[in-house]
């Protein structure tokens, strides 16, 4: 029996790259399509968010001369890449899954809505929902968490190259130590980069739970799912 009915999966566009500086590591995507299988196999519904800083990130090109919001849009486009990637790699395992986009991009994807992702969802189908908000000035993480509160998630998993949430960057400071658990209020007490402020206060005005784990060692979506404590639960 998998802990949660409905899932949200956040993925990261920059842990695409796997072991490559830039674009797709087909072994990557293939693990993960693998993962996400899994959980499909255990009767999970399942929406997937997923970044494109493996392509293109907006606020990083802002800062590089672009325009903003033709940044921002080059980055929705960066994540519409990624999300047909992995649907082409579900696809090969046999999942049957829909990408959905939140700018009208037809034959490539269809236009977002709640009740057409809910009833797809509902009807067996992995709903990877792309070019974030579709609106310039807001990250995937905003994405992740509106999509999250939009089909009802019981929580959204956020997929990362670390195994959890640290008192600081375990990469940098090896005295960091990392929390089991922790709500909203000391997220922003303590000013931790869980993800940006909006979709933080997002996910705690809807009292959407936030789970931080390593997406990246395979079987662990899966772990999670069955209840295996390897990451760090966000609540109010």
């Amino acid at each position: 029996m998998a802990k949660f009915n409905r899932i949200l999966l956040k993925l990261s566009g920059e842990s695409l790259m796997g072991s490559q500086n830039y674009g797709i590591d087909v072994n990557r995507l293939n693990d993960y399509a693998r993962q996400i299988k899994e959980v499909h196999d255990m009767g999970v519904q399942i929406g997937i968010v997923i970044g494109g800083g493996n392509i293109f990130r907006g606020l990083s090109g802002a800062g590089k001369g672009f325009d903003r919001v033709k940044g921002d849009q080059m980055g929705m486009c960066a994540t519409v890449i990624n999300s047909l990637a992995l649907s082409s790699a579900l696809g090969a395992l046999g999942v049957k899954n829909k990408v959905l986009t939140a700018i009208r991009m037809e034959p490539i994807g269809e236009f977002y809505s709640k009740w057409k992702a809910i009833d797809a969802m509902n009807d067996g189908y992995v709903c990877i929902f792309s070019a974030g908000t579709g609106s310039p000035y807001f990250t995937t993480d905003t994405g992740s968490s509106l999509r999250g509160i939009e089909i009802e998630a019981d929580v959204m998993l956020k997929g990362t190259r670390v195994d959890g949430i640290y008192t600081a960057d375990p990469e940098k400071d090896p005295t960091a130590t990392k929390f089991s658990d922790i709500t909203y209020d000391e997220i922003y007490v303590k000013g931790l980069k869980v993800m940006d402020l909006t979709a933080t206060t997002m996910c705690k005005e809807n009292n959407l739970p936030i789970y931080v784990f390593n997406m990246d060692i395979y079987g662990n979506l899966k772990r999670v799912m069955e209840g295996e404590d390897i990451g760090t639960l966000v609540h109010n």
